[in-house]
């Protein structure tokens, strides 16, 4: 009998491990900033949300810092409709956590960025997914926050001034909001081909524009840019409307206007001999690692004018939208 009552207290303490043992270990969350419906800075909030995993080709990506673009205000305000709720966010730098099958190039701990397609996004989290292939390595000597402020924003840069418009060595181009994210890097890469560069902002970023390599740093707000400008190559555009429109006026027959905000008009391009069109920003590994390769060698410098706590992306996205940052908004996410 005392053997058995024995059996029986045994079973009774082990039974709920045996059952703990059986259950299915939890999956893992993570923090990430969604939005539930599209609207204002208030729709943003801070939820656990599942982990997710790598497919085949992709990385997981423990973010240490992301990116703030003006296209993520934009998109939480509906310019862009997709399955909610929504994770935003299209620029990350962090630490490869996990390699999905048919990675080669990637390992886990490698330090690396990458833009995240508009149609993916997920960058204000604390795990992110990405293509391998869109990803690019960088240094140990380069901040998180700042590998964070390159990729989408250089990548417009590139592929407006170089895939887009062909600006080669020794041609003149105008960069329009030349303090801006955008801006900023095309100054820079403007010089690194061999251009003339001149650049529009604000006074109290003149001094900002020569620090990048501008040539001709001009007060959009004192001076008509038209005045100044004459006989250009190419027109890089990030501001649209009138500044498009008289845009026209200061490139030299053949020359060429991109714009990333709306479609030039065919009617005048056509009217004046000149070339155009709008772009859209897609990722591209190749592109990035030349762009870091450029960051490592001191030819180009990402600007951070600010840095906030996942948890203040509301914050972030308000001071973005104001349209008057120099360079970029970087949320980070962990040390």
């Amino acid at each position: 009998m005392q053997t058995l009552l024995a059996f029986v207290s045994i079973a009774v303490a082990t039974f709920p491990a045996i059952l703990a043992a059986q259950e299915p270990a939890a999956a893992p969350t993570m923090k990430a900033i969604r939005f539930h419906k599209f609207g204002g800075p208030e729709v943003l909030v801070l939820d656990d949300v599942p982990r997710p995993e790598p497919a085949a080709g992709e990385l997981l990506v423990r973010v240490l810092a992301a990116g703030v673009n003006p296209v993520d205000w934009k998109v939480r305000g509906g310019m862009m409709r997709g399955k909610l709720p929504m994770i935003p966010g299209y620029d990350v730098a962090g630490v490869v956590d996990k390699a999905g099958a048919e990675v080669k190039d990637f390992a886990p701990g490698d330090r690396v960025m990458v833009y995240l397609a508009l149609n993916r996004g997920g960058g204000y989290a604390e795990y992110a997914t990405a293509p391998a292939k869109d990803c690019a390595k960088f240094g140990k000597d380069l901040a998180p926050t700042s590998a964070a402020a390159i990729p989408l924003a250089a990548l417009t840069a590139w592929q407006a001034l170089f895939e887009t418009a062909k600006l080669a060595e020794g041609q003149t181009v105008l960069i329009h909001a030349g303090a801006g994210g955008v801006g900023h890097f095309a100054v820079q890469l403007a010089k690194s081909r061999g251009a003339r560069v001149l650049a529009t902002a604000s006074e109290k970023n003149l001094d900002f524009l020569k620090e990048l390599g501008a040539d001709v740093a001009i007060d959009y707000r004192a001076q008509r840019f038209e005045d100044v400008a004459k006989d250009v190559d190419v027109v890089l555009d990030a501001v649209g409307g009138d500044t498009l429109g008289r845009s026209y006026g200061v490139l030299k027959k053949g020359g060429f206007v991109v714009s990333i905000v709306q479609p030039p008009d065919p009617a005048r391009l056509e009217e004046l001999g000149l070339r155009g069109s709008v772009m859209l920003v897609q990722p591209n590994g190749a592109q990035l690692a030349q762009i870091a390769e450029l960051v490592q060698t001191g030819k180009l410098k990402p600007h951070v004018s600010a840095t906030y706590p996942l948890a203040e992306a509301r914050k972030a996205q308000e001071a973005s939208a104001t349209g008057h940052t120099r360079g970029k908004i970087v949320l980070k996410v962990a040390d």
